[in-house]
């Protein structure tokens, strides 16, 4: 983990840095794993060490990672995530010239993506117990914006609380995982304008 507990803020300025499917992955691995080289990155990502420490340098530039002066020497440099979480992006950058904000939002889905496909394609190999906790359900609703603001408010709780049960957790334990739940929430396209 990292000592900060505020998300990273994805402003114009530095959406750049993280709008891209290898950063978001980069990004999440270094959060969840903790303090790394670009070698290993590079050979859990399957790609060379050169191109890691070019997404490196780029979300060390934007804000998103920095050096871990706790670890390394003068041939390896480790590196650590800045923040604990990213915020969404805000919201001039939705609609701006640059389309960052969109570019950021379809790295995240597509490594979101990515990793539900993963989990799929393992979930025969799981043991019993593991496959009947899998959950890859839907829910269509009829909501206003703000109840379903409201809705995503609670769920966030809900999930904030379990993360902050599991705090004593964060080791490996017998019986337990790590567990990704991934959160989406939009409106139906034909329906969202009126």
């Amino acid at each position: 983990m990292t000592d900060t507990p505020l998300p990273a803020h994805t402003a114009s300025r530095n959406l750049a840095g993280v709008a891209h499917p290898t950063r978001v992955r980069i990004l999440a691995l270094l959060r969840t794993d903790g303090p790394t080289t670009a070698t290993a990155l590079a050979a859990r990502l399957g790609l060379n060490s050169g191109a890691t420490s070019y997404h490196l340098r780029q979300l060390a530039e934007h804000g998103f990672v920095a050096d871990d002066p706790e670890r390394g020497n003068r041939r390896e440099r480790w590196w650590k995530a800045a923040q604990d979480s990213t915020a969404p992006p805000e919201e001039d950058s939705l609609s701006d010239d640059t389309g960052l904000g969109v570019a950021y939002l379809r790295s995240v889905a597509r490594v979101q993506s990515e990793d539900m496909q993963a989990a799929v394609d393992a979930l025969p190999a799981l043991p019993v117990t593991w496959r009947a906790a899998f959950d890859l359900s839907d829910y269509a609703l009829r909501l206003t914006a703000e109840a379903a603001a409201e809705l995503g408010a609670e769920l966030h709780a809900v999930l904030r609380r379990y993360s902050a049960d599991a705090a004593p957790l964060r080791s490996a334990a017998d019986g337990t995982a790590r567990v990704t739940v991934q959160l989406q929430m939009f409106p139906d396209l034909g329906d969202a304008g009126r």
